[in-house]
């Protein structure tokens, strides 16, 4: 049942008087007389059975009721002033607005952006990046690729994008230059790159760390605590780019280094999250031509990422 609400028109009369202390000046505001002012609030004092305004000879000061219902009322007006500029301006303009990761914006998403618009070059693009969840009721945003365990969102359509598999990467001038990595166990050797902890997109705490890939693949006797430590995944990339050490990688961030042989695999091992990465909207917004176009194209990506995947694991059993 929809909740029980005082009329709009004495809202705005009694935060208009509330704000300027004069039934005259919000009356000016509102472009009516006092007298359809001080109506008005009156309604709204017997509607609440409370007075908000005590009334003086020489003008009117704010009951503590009124006082308290005042500063509500303005915050109330504030975010839905704010909430009709968000929706004014997405109605203005077909601007598609993406909430992403700063990591995977920079290394996946923004480097294939060109072949979305080649295809649609009527649909604009922005690409908002927030790492923390997306709160699509609040936050002006059209979709979002997130992590998570996915897909039982509540109002929420999820399409599974890709696994998240971790692996050692690093500078192939790192190897050349010694010592030997062949095992887990030579990691200690080396400088270890780290990647902060993270929020999914259910609000869990992700704490992807060096010590939990080496528990995974048995090699726990490595002092995962050392080395360099980054707050988002694509610093500890690039310093691994740079020959600084050893970074945990997987392939949708990594995968264009590994093609090009910027980085490589020293090691076969690799371990799963418990997370994967997700193309998340509203369930109302799946069908808009915007939304439905970029989703397909994004499901052509990621099936196509998935392939090279599947490849390059294909190898490397061979390989072996």
């Amino acid at each position: 049942m929809s909740a029980k609400l005082p009329p709009l028109a004495s809202l705005r009369a009694f935060e208009a008087a509330a704000r300027h202390l004069s039934f005259a000046r919000a009356a000016e505001d509102l472009l009516v007389t006092p007298g359809a002012v001080s109506q008005q609030v009156k309604q709204l004092e017997d509607w609440l059975g409370v007075p908000l305004f005590r009334r003086l000879p020489k003008g009117v000061l704010l009951t503590d009721a009124g006082q308290l219902y005042g500063g509500e009322l303005r915050e109330v007006f504030a975010r839905l002033a704010a909430a009709s500029e968000r929706v004014r301006r997405h109605a203005a303009a077909p601007v598609l607005t993406i909430s992403t990761s700063p990591s995977l914006a920079a290394r996946w998403l923004i480097p294939r952006l060109g072949e979305f618009r080649a295809r649609h070059p009527d649909v604009d693009v922005r690409i908002e990046v927030n790492p923390a969840p997306t709160d699509f009721a609040r936050e002006n945003v059209d979709v979002a690729i997130r992590q998570g365990p996915g897909p039982s969102w509540p109002g929420l359509h999820a399409d599974l994008l890709f696994p998240h598999v971790l692996f050692p990467v690093c500078s192939p001038r790192l190897l050349e230059a010694g010592p030997p990595l062949r095992t887990p166990a030579d990691l200690a050797r080396f400088t270890l790159l780290h990647e902060d902890p993270w929020i999914d997109s259910l609000g869990r705490l992700h704490d992807l760390t060096w010590g939990a890939w080496l528990a995974a693949v048995g090699a726990e006797q490595v002092d995962a605590s050392r080395g360099l430590h980054f707050a988002q995944a694509h610093m500890s990339l690039q310093a691994a780019l740079a020959g600084q050490g050893v970074a945990l990688g997987n392939q949708v961030l990594a995968g264009e280094d590994l093609r090009a042989g910027r980085l490589v695999r020293p090691l076969p091992q690799e371990a799963r999250a418990d997370s994967s990465y997700w193309f998340v909207c509203p369930d109302g917004a799946v069908t808009r031509p915007r939304v439905a176009a970029f989703r397909t194209w994004l499901l052509e990506e990621a099936a196509r990422e998935r392939r090279t995947l599947a490849a390059r694991r294909a190898g490397a059993r061979r390989r072996r």
